[in-house]
């Protein structure tokens, strides 16, 4: 029997006041009332990474600061990922693409799905943008994704999402449930196989 998907939904956004904490737990929520999933919310405003500071490129995977670190050990512990992103002008948050780029291998061979939010389109935007940078760090994107409304899923400061909001996370999480043990196979050595 396989053990549970370790799933790290990343907190996407520093800003103070910011919507992503309640929308993270809420994934977190939903994920727990499945079986076979083990969610975590990451938050990357916890790990103080200052921008890209390490003297070689991620992809050679020898880092050299406390920070880069403690984060590649978050990072790597996961077999799959929920992005929770607002939208800034038109794209992702500069800090969530900084904590993406300071790692390279501890991405590859894991399934993803998005949780935007923002103004016009729900962060539809933003998601564009992160699964370009995906496919580049070699993990598989789901193609459900959840797009909230600042005006329609939220009241005021609170997280309001709407059962129909519950059933998009429920396709998203069936899609990386399936993704994401798929591609143990390919992290797994050849002699455990």
């Amino acid at each position: 029997m396989e053990p549970e998907l370790a799933v790290g939904v990343i907190v996407g956004s520093v800003r103070p006041g910011r919507r992503g904490e309640a929308v993270a737990r809420w994934v977190q929520g939903r994920a727990a009332r499945r079986g076979g999933l083990a969610a975590e919310v990451v938050d990357i405003a916890a790990y103080n990474l200052p921008v890209l500071d390490e003297p070689l490129p991620a992809a050679y995977g020898r880092y050299e600061k406390p920070h880069t670190k403690a984060w590649a050990d978050a990072i790597a512990s996961f077999d799959a990922y929920v992005f929770v992103t607002p939208e800034y002008n038109r794209s992702i948050p500069g800090p969530l693409k900084n904590a993406i780029d300071y790692l390279y291998r501890e991405w590859h061979d894991k399934a993803a799905g998005f949780v935007s939010y923002g103004v016009d389109a729900g962060g539809a935007r933003a998601v564009e943008h992160l699964r370009v940078v995906m496919g580049e760090l070699q993990v598989a994107d789901v193609r459900a994704q959840v797009a909230l409304s600042l005006s329609a899923d939220f009241d005021g400061e609170d997280f309001t999402p709407g059962p129909e909001r519950d059933r998009e996370l429920d396709v998203l999480l069936d899609q990386l449930t399936a993704w994401g043990g798929a591609l143990r196979a390919l992290r797994r050595p050849a002699t455990a196989r």
